[in-house]
């Protein structure tokens, strides 16, 4: 089998126009962004947040769940698009995404501190706007930087780096979360340090951005309200890729969002056998993401090929999905994290490659990636209604699996309609 050949321009650095150095350190550093705000993100919403709302006198956890999730996608919207664009339009002597990768990081533990320290249902979901706001003011930046520094032809290498960071971070987040469950200030503290320094560490590793100083890209008012439109030219791969990630993060957080109160109420497990079975289940999910992100984000470089990859990601995940369906006690979960993992480990390597390829206008990288990256945002906020209105309706978490696993399906076909990339 041989690698298909790319032209030279595929091998450069699109900022510098020269081959990529310090490899290592862009690799780092794009693991650390992504373990250092999943961890804290994952501790909360999948957690701490979830046990906290079960001690509140009349608050049904699952609804608490949702309303926050909801409230929050609104703020998290907005800061995506916005952040992402204003990273593309600035002018800072540091360069243009630095200073927004930093800023995010403080926002969001300054967010976290404040659940932290709350006690009712309003000033939570206050809190975690506030977080949703700071991991946007992160991401959209840091992602677009993907497109601004990374060749075309390691792209999907780095994505993976980044992908399998995030799934690293919300499993670490899981299992760390699991020890604090009679501890929740504790654990609450550590996840806002930890969001304190995610986007200080990780400009300090990545070698210095160039200077944005001479960035002419906006020049007036009516300027900057455009650069907030989404793509409406050669956008058809783009919105499908929207539609994949979408679903698929539906389809993933119905589960993982309540998965505390899935061993709990479903599984009928103990508090404490709950704790047990969140660390195994964070552990196995771990080494299985990292196993399919090692092999898949390097394989799609070398084949180039991008879709096959994310489809067939999304497919095991889904089988997955179906175990605690079929078998609706620890070893069905424990199935399902291999599964999952895998899949989850062959999506994420290589979606964020995938996103880049399908940009409409690398110049407004952004911009666009904030908007594709708002498909997390809102699939997270509408999963947690979808698993509610399940459970209302069916009277429990059985028929949640199947309807996660249909969602991911959907995604695999938008994926499978792009033409664009292979």
């Amino acid at each position: 089998m041989e690698a298909v050949s790319l032209p030279d321009a595929a091998n450069l650095a699109p900022d510098t126009g020269k081959p990529l150095a310090n490899k290592v350190r862009f690799g780092i550093g794009f693991a650390m962004i992504s373990i250092l705000w999943g961890i804290p993100f994952s501790m909360g919403s999948g957690v701490l947040l979830p046990q906290l709302f079960t001690s509140i006198p009349g608050l049904s956890a699952e609804q608490a769940v949702g309303s926050m999730n909801s409230i929050s996608v609104i703020f998290a919207l907005f800061a995506n698009i916005i952040f992402g664009t204003l990273s593309d339009i600035s002018k800072f002597r540091v360069g243009k995404r630095t200073p927004w990768i930093v800023a995010g990081g403080v926002i969001g533990a300054a967010g976290y501190f404040l659940t932290s320290q709350s006690r009712t249902l309003f000033w939570i979901v206050a809190g975690w706007c506030i977080v949703q706001i700071g991991i946007n003011c992160l991401i959209a930046p840091a992602v677009a930087v993907l497109s601004d520094r990374i060749p075309e032809a390691t792209r999907g290498t780095f994505s993976a780096i980044y992908g399998a960071g995030q799934i690293v971070g919300m499993q670490l987040g899981n299992f760390v979360g699991s020890f604090f469950l009679t501890k929740l200030n504790v654990g609450l503290v550590i996840g806002t340090l930890l969001f304190l320094f995610s986007g200080l560490l990780t400009v300090l590793i990545w070698p210095r951005e160039q200077s944005a100083e001479n960035n002419t890209k906006v020049t007036s008012a009516a300027d900057i309200l455009r650069s907030f439109i989404p793509p409406t030219k050669n956008s058809r791969d783009f919105y499908l890729a929207l539609v994949g990630r979408l679903t698929f993060t539906i389809g993933m957080f119905m589960i993982t969002s309540y998965q505390l109160l899935i061993l709990e109420r479903y599984i009928h497990l103990s508090v404490s056998e709950s704790s047990t079975a969140i660390k195994i289940i964070s552990m196995i999910t771990l080494v299985a993401t990292i196993v399919a992100s090692v092999v898949s984000g390097p394989l799609s470089d070398f084949l180039q090929r991008r879709k096959v990859m994310v489809a067939f990601g999304c497919i095991l995940t889904a089988l997955g999905l179906l175990m605690p369906w079929i078998m609706p006690t620890t070893t069905g979960m424990y199935i399902f994290a291999v599964l999952s993992g895998l899949g989850n480990g062959c999506y994420m390597s290589v979606d964020q490659a995938l996103n880049v390829d399908v940009l409409p206008s690398p110049e407004q990288a952004g911009k666009d990636l904030g908007i594709l990256n708002l498909a997390n945002t809102i699939g997270q906020a509408l999963a947690p209604w979808c698993t509610t209105a399940i459970i209302a309706f069916m009277g429990g978490y059985k028929a949640v699996f199947p309807v996660a696993a249909f969602f991911l399906l959907i995604g695999t076909i938008g994926i499978m309609m792009i033409r664009k990339v292979k």
